[in-house]
């Protein structure tokens, strides 16, 4: 990969990560702020719902977090855009796409074959 690509991918996930962190601290802060009485048990089901909702996303993005780190890892190891499997180079349009990816569109492919004949 030209070290150009290399460099935009690493801008990329860099300011995607930046973005990740500053939305997980406005989380934070705003799960820690006062509690609100509400005497209609609706009204408070209904916050709850949405804080819950809130979590499940946030656990998302800190799972997406994880995955740009790692990216960034082999960003600077130098076996960024080489997928695990096979050891082939993968496509900058597949990296563009998914710039997290670990894999090659082949061996994901397969991947995701077996997994749906085993049923996982």
């Amino acid at each position: 990969m030209k070290k150009k690509d290399v460099q935009y991918f690493k801008e990329l996930l860099t300011k995607r990560l930046e973005e990740l962190l500053s939305r997980a601290d406005d989380t934070v802060s705003g799960m820690t702020a006062p509690k609100e009485n509400f005497p209609d048990p609706t009204d408070r089901a209904s916050l709850e719902s949405d804080r819950n909702f809130m979590l499940r996303i946030r656990d998302r993005e800190n799972k997406l977090i994880k995955k740009i780190k790692k990216a960034l890892e082999r960003i600077d190891n130098d076996t960024f855009g080489i997928c695990e499997k096979c050891g082939e180079d993968i496509s900058i349009n597949r990296l563009k796409a998914r710039p997290v990816t670990t894999q090659c569109i082949e061996c994901k492919t397969k991947e995701e074959a077996l997994e749906k004949a085993l049923g996982l």
